[in-house]
Formats: structure tokens, sequence, C-alpha cells
């Protein structure tokens, strides 16, 4: 073992070294620094286990005039464990002090309601890797209650954690994550996914097999049993999702978290994450290779994987509250802390006037004090490790608005205040500057429990637009709010104009909390109570604006398809979560957040199914409750889906037709040199009525190199029937128009999509079905230029054909390390089709 040695002890109070543990390549050593401004004394400890073991050597720390303690020792090298002490004026450190006496103590907490306690081992909150969550701990997770609370008949102010609580490891680590993509904003597709979720269900391992037959999608992988549910598997899905058109993966959070088991029912835990624990730790449980520095290796190259793919890995992040809980049984003086409340409780919460942790806008039991500088540096510090470290190429904030507020400067309980949004705070402005200086994209959930703030975040932030998934989802079923179908169809330029253009409109109808695609075109009402695969969990809103289409499987699938033409045609960058392009249900349970079950996973034989609800939900478990039969047999070729055809041509004709991929509004007129969408009624011939549902949108390319469209609606249970000979007589912008989408059932057979040499040549009247999209496109000048043409009749994705060099590169890097690790995993490698 290497000998651990204190260098430099003179030299620590003035120290600057940054905050975490640092290897100092001039002498090898490493620097630790935590911020702690309120301490009176703060120990340095390192261990030899993770579990089960005393500190091997405590090393007392300097405090610096910044508040921040620092020291530096010989021979922490990679993979080091590491923890703190803390005492503070409540608990003074005093001669014989020893874990799990009393010696010193005053009070649980101290004048400014933070509480230090030196029985409880602390993590770093800057910590790269942590060994374990508090919650794996079993009956002994009790222990980490400070104050009065009774542990085993003693207050659990007196128990030490040394022996149980997660230490902080040292991690110096170069592997590569490759070369960002940095792909102009507006150019991206956002494709919403769940680490484990995305390649644990049993039939990832024949997704290679599944797909064979969809165009575009041969020669994926099968994903190896010993990396289902991980980064490594994640990566083995780059070459999936660049057949299937998007640009950008954007995981749940992937942080460090608590993954505390929620009830009795079997699968139900803390399975979304947001939850987090270490905000510059991956989570160990996503990871293959869970030996010290193995998450971080793997997490890179995962990333290095997509980005070799020319796709962009976007984060989660949860930064408004953390996993540490709130007041124990409502004690005030008794909490759960095992990181950052332990060392400055209130710097870095929001906290009543008596010391109360509060949680108004996060419901979460608590929330973050963002009028600390101490808590925007953790934020801003975190972001810079993700992306200059680890790779990552953008960040989805959950709940942002706790992120603009400013809880000291107002009474504590005045709750109007309280809620009070800042859009210029200091932090949302660091956060935007350091973003822009290093092409880094910044999107916000711009609302919370107490205030809903899209279109209010500073400019050059991107938001979520809930108010696009609303009018969206009220248009499709037919509610006739066609002024709001209008308004967000076109950019949402009321709430963007000033944030920098539509691309910072994130345009969504389904994500990880809600319906899935299938789900808002079949159910009226969530379900979330029901049993095991898919339920039960709690929560999840009762104002979904979904439609059950009547109980018409056909037209489930029609209207499937007018939710994704609709969210990938429209002025912004659209999001889909992981399933809904090939069909993935959850029965009806619209808050799944505890479920890690094989009902929630993504089952890949629906994605190579013309029937997808229709497969098993596990072949190996024939007594579990199936699929809600929820759309039928599609009238297509057995073993090929053709909603995902449809899906993929949909994304790549945005992909390859700057018409759809714009930075600004344009005109609001034909003609003009900017992309332009103009509504018109079914004579097209003038502007539609408040109420209509049956109307008519021109997008015009202006002067770029995109080419001109057509889409007609008819969201009527009735034929509408459109006069483009009147257009044409009437219009000097002339062409020749053909039909390359019509999401109605007769065309099921067809793909629903053609590629210009099969398109109809539309000269007159066009009759759309009812609930059903028509896009028309101008022919272009040049043939060669339109990538679409490729499909065909069928609607396939002709990409990579020379093969898939960033899959190859990624294999050799995993595979190698598998085989060392696990002789007994047999490692399905034939499917490859790399050259």
């Amino acid at each position: 073992m290497t000998l651990l040695k204190p260098l430099g002890e003179e030299t620590w109070g003035g120290a600057t070294w940054p905050l975490g543990a640092h290897i100092d390549p001039a002498d090898g050593a490493t620097t630790f620094a935590v911020a702690a401004p309120r301490a009176t004394r703060v120990s340095l400890e390192f261990f030899p286990a993770a579990r089960g073991a005393d500190a091997e050597l405590s090393v007392p720390m300097a405090l610096g005039e910044d508040g921040v303690w620092r020291a530096k020792v010989h021979g922490a090298r990679h993979g080091t464990l590491y923890g703190f002490r803390v005492w503070g004026s409540n608990w003074p450190h005093v001669a014989g002090w020893e874990p799990g006496s009393v010696a010193g103590f005053v009070a649980d907490r101290d004048d400014e309601l933070n509480h230090f306690n030196p029985n409880k081992v602390l993590f770093d909150p800057y910590a790269r890797e942590v060994t374990h969550n508090p919650m794996g701990v079993g009956a002994e997770r009790a222990w980490f209650g400070s104050g009065p609370v009774d542990v085993d008949g003693r207050p659990g102010r007196t128990v030490d954690t040394a022996r149980i609580a997660p230490k902080a490891v040292v991690i110096e680590d170069d592997t590569s994550f490759g070369s960002h993509p940095k792909h102009p904003e507006e150019d991206n597709a956002i494709y919403e996914a769940h680490v484990k979720n995305l390649t644990l269900h049993p039939s990832a391992a024949k997704l290679g097999d599944l797909l064979a037959g969809v165009p575009g999608f041969e020669g994926l992988p099968n994903i190896p049993d010993a990396l289902r549910g991980t980064y490594a598997g994640a990566a083995l899905m780059a070459p999936y999702l660049k057949a299937l058109g998007v640009s950008v993966i954007e995981l749940l959070p992937v942080h460090e978290t608590d993954s505390d088991q929620v009830g009795a029912v079997a699968g139900t835990t803390n399975h979304w994450g947001y939850q987090t624990l270490a905000f510059f730790a991956p989570n160990r449980d996503y990871s293959s290779d869970k030996g010290l520095g193995g998450p971080t290796r793997e997490f890179k190259e995962m990333v290095r994987a997509f980005h070799e793919a020319g796709i962009e890995v976007f984060l989660d992040v949860v930064y408004n509250h953390s996993a540490e809980g709130g007041n124990w049984g409502g004690d005030l003086d008794s909490a759960g802390f095992t990181t950052l409340g332990g060392f400055a409780t209130t710097e870095y919460y929001a906290l009543t006037s008596e010391g109360g942790l509060i949680d108004g806008a996060t419901g979460t039991s608590n929330q973050m004090n963002f009028s600390s500088r101490v808590t925007g540096m953790l934020v801003l510090d975190s972001l810079k490790h993700w992306h200059h470290t680890m790779g990552v190429d953008g960040f989805r904030f959950d709940l942002a608005p706790v992120l603009g507020r400013r809880p000291l400067e107002a009474e504590a309980e005045d709750w109007e205040a309280q809620r009070r949004f800042f859009p210029e705070h200091p932090l949302l402005r660091s956060v935007r500057t350091w973003a822009a200086a290093n092409q880094v994209e910044v999107i916000a959930e711009a609302w919370d429990l107490w205030g809903y703030e899209v279109g209010n975040f500073p400019s050059g932030w991107g938001e979520w637009n809930g108010r696009f998934r609303d009018a969206m989802r009220s248009y499709l079923k037919g509610d006739g709010n066609t002024d709001d179908f209008m308004a967000f169809f076109n950019g949402d330029w009321l709430h963007f104009n000033d944030s920098g253009g539509p691309q910072k409109s994130v345009n969504f109808v389904t994500a990880h909390d809600g319906f899935t695609m299938f789900d808002l075109v079949s159910y009226n009402d969530k379900v979330n109570d029901q049993p095991y695969p898919f339920g039960p969990s709690d929560g999840g809103s009762d104002n979904n604006i979904s439609w059950d289409s009547g109980g018409d499987q056909a037209l489930r699938r029609t209207r499937w398809r007018n939710f994704w033409l609709t969210t990938f045609l429209a002025r912004g960058v659209p999001m889909i979560v992981s399933g809904d392009e090939y069909g993935r249900t959850q029965n009806g349970n619209n808050n799944p957040w505890s479920l890690n079950t094989v009902g929630i996973w993504n089952n890949w034989a629906q994605a190579g199914s013309n029937a997808p609800t229709q497969v098993p939900v596990d072949p190996d478990q024939p007594d579990l409750p199936g699929y809600h039969d929820v759309v039928g047999a599609t009238d297509g070729a057995e073993g090929v889906n053709p909603l995902l055809r449809f899906a993929a041509y949909v994304a790549h004709l945005r992909a390859t037709q700057p018409t759809f991929r714009q930075r600004t509004w344009g005109d609001t007129q034909i003609g003009g040199d900017a992309v332009s969408y103009v509504y018109f009624g079914t004579a097209l011939n003038d502007a539609p009525r408040p109420g209509d549902r049956q109307i008519a949108v021109a997008i015009d390319s202006g002067q770029t190199d995109g080419d001109d469209f057509w889409v007609l609606l008819n969201m009527y249970d009735e034929p509408a029937t459109f006069d483009l000979a009147e257009w044409q007589e009437q219009s000097t912008h002339q062409h020749d128009w053909h039909r390359i989408i019509d999401t109605a059932p007769w065309a099921e057979s067809e793909g629903n999509c053609w590629g210009m040499d099969d398109a109809l040549h539309v000269t007159g009247e066009y009759t759309v079905e009812p609930w059903s999209i028509v896009v028309l496109q101008a022919r272009p000048t040049e043939p060669d230029a339109e990538p679409q043409s490729l499909w065909g009749r069928l609607g396939g994705v002709q990409v990579d054909r020379e093969g898939r060099p960033y899959l190859r590169g990624f294999l050799d890097r995993i595979l190698p390390r598998l085989r060392r690790e696990s002789t007994s995993t047999s490692l399905d490698t034939t499917r490859k089709e790399v050259r």
C-alpha cells in the first residue's frame, strides 16, 4: 500500500487549490479542498475499503479566507478512498473526542442553523466517483440520522458512520471522449432516453436480428448480455440513432443517485434518478465496469462512440434539490446528511426562519439555495467538469426556475416573495455566458411547483416548450384551437423572439414524464395503479389532453403519425422520447418514475414487429400481464414495423431540408428572403378562421437551399378537399407539387411516405382523409440533391453503406475488457457488418 503523507502543511491556509481532489502534476501529490465556511474544524480521512473499515489516516485541514478547507497529501493516487469529519460551534473539537462519542457536543445546530456532527463521515461534494449510495446499506441506513432521532435505542447524533458511509474516490483518467460534433442548434433532433431502459430488456440481445429487415437499420449489433442496461450498452445504440435520423441523445440523470427501494413491490426504486447524491460522479449502477474508475472510463467511452457517429450527448441535470432529503420526522434538529448539508447547511439549502428544510418548488423534501455563492459555484463547476472532462455537449435543467430564485432576499416565510423568479439571476447569466463561450447547449425545464416561466429565461437559454405540447395535443384531437396551433407550429414567436431564435424552443408532445405517444392516442386517463410490471406508481398529471381515438386502432396509428410529423416539421428543435419511434406503450401509466421493470424497458421486439402491442412483454415470463393491444396489426409486412420506417423518413426529411432548420422566423408572406410559414383555409386563398380544423400551411423556403412544402391538415371526421389549382392560378410562386407523406390509414401499406421518384404529382384538388395530414413537396430543380428520394416506396433509411467505423472503434475498445472480465458470457459480434 502506498504511504499517505501530508505535504507542506504550512502552505495550506494560503493555497488556492480548486475544490475537490486533484493530482498535482508538479509533485504527484493530491490536493483536497472542500467548502465549509462556518465549520471550526475539518478532518480529511482515508479509508482502505468502502465499507466495514475505519480510517487509516486522519489529516486536519487548514481554512482559507475564502471559506475553503485545504490539504495536500502525497500517495493519494487514483482509486484512493477518502471522506471528511466536520466540527462547528455547536460541536467544537475537544481533546478526547473519538468516533461515536458526544465529547464537545453543545447542540445539534449552530446559531446559523448548520448541522455539524463529527460522527457522520461525509463524502466530497466534488467527488468524481462515489463508492456506493447510502441507501444500499440496508437496515443501517438509519445510522445516517443526526439529532435526537432514535437509532437502535440511542440518539442518532452519537452513531458513527465511518464503516457504512459512501466514500469519495480520487480519479485520474485520460480516456478520450472524442471530438464534440458541435451541430448548429437548429439542426438538432433530440432523443430522450434512460441509460438502463434503452438496452436492459432481453430483446436488446437480439436488436440486430430484430431490425435486420428494416431498410437502413441493417447491420446493427446485438447487445451483449453483459452490457445490457449500461453505458457500454447505450454506446452500441449509436448506429441505431444515426439510422433513425436524430442528432442528440439526451440521457435522463446519470449523476450518482439515491436508488432507494420505493415500497414493497419488486422493481420499484428511484429509477429515473432525479435524486442526485453527487453532482460530479457518474452513476456506478449504470456501468458494466464497477471497479474504481470504471464508471468514469465507461461513460467517456460511451460519449466517444456517440461522437464518432456524429451524435451529441446531453444530460438531464438536477440541481434544484438533492437526495439528502428533509428533516426526519419533522424534527428540525434531525436530518440525514451524507455530503452537502453536513458541510454547510445554510449555504446549500433554502430554510425556514427556524431552520426547516423547505421544498415548496420541488416537492422533494428540500430545495437548493441559489442566493449562495457556494451553491452557484457547485453548479458551474459541475457543468464544466461534465463538458471539459467527460465530453458532454449540452444540458437540460430539471425544474430550472429554482436556479433563478434568491431565497435570502426575502423573509423566509414570505412565500409570495420566495416564489419570485429572477430572469437575470447571476447564476443563469453565468451559465449562459460559459455555455456560449464553449458551444454548449443549455435547456431549461422552465417550470416548477412555484411558477411557469417558459419564454422568461435569459436570451441564449433553450427551453422545453410545454405550450407547444399542449397546443399540439389539443389541435390534433380536434379541439379547434387554431390560433394556438398556428402560433406554436411557427415556433412560438411571442415567447421566444428575444431568446435567440426559434431553435431555442424545444418542441415535444411526449417526454419521460407523461404518456408515451402511443398511450397519448389510446387513453383518456392515466392508469398508474396497475400490477407489475406496468405499475403501481404514484403521481402523474390528471390533465393529459389525450383522447383514446374512440377505440379505433387504425385511427390511433394515424394520430401517432400526425404527432410525430408535426413535431418534426414545426419551427424549433424536435424532441422525442425513446421508444415513441416504434410504438412503445406503458399500458397507460403516465408516471413510471419508480418502475425498473421489463414492462417499462424498451422492448426492441416491438420495433421489429408490424403489431408492436401484440408482442410478449417478455417471452421468458409468459405469466406476466401483457401489453394492452391498443394499435393492433399495421397494414404491412410481418416482422417490419412501418411506424419505425415512417419515423425515420420524417426525421431524415427534416435533417436534409434547410427549410425546417432555421434560426429566424422570416416574413409572414410567401416570396420573401427567409423561410415563412403561411396559413390558409381549404381553398388556399384566405386565412383560417378561429376554430378551423381543416387548414393548410405553406412553408416557403425563401432564399435558402431548401424546398417549398404544403402541409395539409384535416382534424375533422369528414374528408377535406384542398384546391391547389386555384392556388396555382393566383400565385406567382409556381411549382410542381408531389405528395411525399399521407398519414391516412389507406397509405399504411405503402409506408405513408414516398421518395420523390414515386411521389404522386398533384396538380388540382387533393382530398385529405379524416384525422390525417398530407405533405406536398415542390419538385426541386436538382433531383440529386434530395436525399429522401433514396427511400423509395418503402421509406427506408439508406445511410452508412460504407460501414460504421465509429461502432468498430467502440467494440475494439470495450470487448477485450469484457472478455478478460468474463469468460462465461457469450458476446455476439456477428451482426456488426463493419468493414
